[in-house]
């Protein structure tokens, strides 16, 4: 890797060194466009000049509404020069989810991508300010007539990012990262012997998941600090993944599990040449074993599973390839180790640490916690405390080896009986029955016990399941308390854009009526 970049903390320290380092070296590809470092540097230093010439000055919000795109990531990138900061909204999102975000952001500018030419209607009267909104033809026009003018580069701790939480839980709620909350582990990482870590120049990273998560914005900015060529595909689908793995010479991309089986049930996942992959990164969700044991059987790359959240900027702790044994082991159930100049631990009730071994919650610090929710003071206090450290909402334990196990969300344990149940032990242990393609596991309110165990299933296509027999199955694996009491059956299970499975939508029919989703 030429240059030192250990060095770089802020969106223009690298453009501008990349642009000097490997000017001629493809910096983003999407479709048939492509960009090189140098001329990326020139595109996004025109972004920052436009917004700045627009009246807009640090600290002000724009929007992107939009799929991934090469316009977003150059916007974004250019705004963050500038410490203007970028919030992308999620593309799936209702018109009325939208125009929260975006009077939550009081954002200038609205830029939406291709395709969502519809948007200002959508919009109209849902606004409480007014925001230009600007399409994808003329933010293009705009970057290509504007000239360039000195400005004053955000510095480490300015905010170029504003994410927004999934919002399984109440609405949205901006998580607010700094250039040193996207760059500042990189350090860490820089002298130690983890080869998964490092990037060899002729790599390149696919950019697969939707921008306005971190799992999507996260790539792209990882292939920039890495001086790569960031691959995007504008949404998940297996033929642009095969792709990308074929003709762009990918050879690392995250993904979360339910996508990883939409490429293995692909008819042309048997026919790709995976030879230049050497990483697939995964996360967001827990990967069944045996999920595990075909992907790694077709694709011959090594796998990490990444745990984080938004409020942690993406990942704090990975397993790495070495941890992943096709025929199972226990450390494959944890999420891994703490990232070099990341601290986790386990706290109870009281907030003091448990012993080893014990569940708590799991609470962490580091550089890339957020610096709070976007005009959410009491939200932030009840997430981050004084000293730095962020409260997950996970309930896990660490074993003597460090090694970190998410047992699930505190909210999503269910107590029966008295007993706690873990969602994803039991969703485990019911996911490798032969007729199971995918498992839901939520508590529903009991006369007796309070709450009792049930599973939501989708049977494997053409395949029927019987409630007896993975109840059966399900005892023969773990504890009968833990084993459900009920199995529905589903078509497909709800989830957000990021791929995860909205529990609290299967619940709620259940716990009509009831205060609160706890008997």
């Amino acid at each position: 890797m030429a240059g030192d970049v250990s060095a770089l903390f802020t969106f223009d320290e690298f453009l501008t060194h990349w642009a000097e380092d490997r000017p001629d070296r493809v910096a983003m590809r999407e479709e048939g466009r492509v960009f090189t470092y140098g001329e990326i540097e020139d595109r996004t230093a025109r972004v920052a000049s436009a917004l700045l010439a627009a009246g807009l000055k640090k600290g002000d919000r724009i929007a992107w509404i939009g799929k991934n795109s090469d316009l977003y990531f150059t916007l974004f990138f250019g705004a963050a020069r500038a410490g203007i900061v970028m919030a992308p909204i999620g593309w799936r999102l209702s018109p009325a989810e939208w125009a929260f975000i975006v009077n939550d952001t009081r954002a200038k500018i609205v830029f939406t991508g291709p395709g969502f030419d519809g948007v200002p209607q959508q919009l109209a009267g849902r606004l409480d300010h007014g925001p230009r909104i600007v399409g994808a033809d003329a933010a293009r026009a705009m970057i290509d007539a504007a000239a360039r003018i000195a400005f004053a580069p955000s510095g480490r701790d300015d905010a170029v990012l504003q994410l927004y939480t999934s919002g399984t839980t109440g609405n949205p709620k901006g998580a607010v990262l700094t250039n040193t909350n996207l760059f500042g582990l990189r350090k860490h990482s820089a002298d130690l012997d983890m080869p998964y870590t490092k990037w060899e120049d002729d790599e390149a990273v696919l950019v697969a998941m939707p921008c306005a998560h971190i799992g999507g914005t996260g790539l792209g900015i990882m292939a920039l600090a890495a001086g790569l060529p960031g691959v995007i595909l504008a949404e998940f689908n297996p033929d642009g993944v095969f792709d990308a793995v074929e003709q762009h010479g990918v050879t690392r991309f995250f993904i979360v599990p339910a996508a990883l089986q939409m490429l293995l049930l692909h008819p042309r996942c048997g026919s790709v040449d995976y030879s230049r992959l050497k990483y697939i990164l995964y996360g967001a969700a827990p990967i069944p074993l045996e999920l595990l044991r075909q992907c790694i059987q077709m694709f011959g790359a090594q796998f990490i599973q990444a745990y984080g959240m938004t409020e942690t900027t993406g990942t704090i702790s990975m397993l790495p390839p070495e941890d992943h044994d096709p025929e199972g082991n226990k450390r494959m159930r944890s999420a891994g180790k703490p990232l070099p100049g990341v601290e986790i631990r386990i706290v109870g009730a009281d907030g003091a640490e448990v012993p080893t071994g014990e569940v708590g919650e799991v609470v962490t610090r580091s550089s890339n916690n957020m610096q709070g929710y976007w005009n959410l003071p009491e939200a932030t206090a009840k997430t981050m405390t004084g000293d730095g450290w962020i409260r997950t909402g996970d309930a896990g334990y660490m074993d003597e080896d460090g090694y970190l196990y998410i047992h699930d969300r505190v909210k999503d344990m269910i107590i029966t009986g008295g007993e706690n149940v873990y969602p994803a032990e039991v969703e485990s242990a019911i996911y490798g029955h032969p007729a199971v393609q995918e498992v839901a596991v939520i508590g529903i309110p009991d006369d007796k016990w309070g709450e009792t165990v049930k599973a939501v299933v989708v049977p494997k296509p053409g395949m029927t399941v019987e409630e007896d027999d993975i109840i059966a199955w399900t005892r023969d694996r773990i504890a009968a308390f833990k084993a459900p009491r009920s199995v529905d059956m589903i078509a497909a299970l709800p989830r957000n854009a990021s791929g995860k499975i909205l529990r609290k939508d299967l619940r709620a029919p259940y716990w009509e009526g009831y205060e609160r989703m706890v008997n």
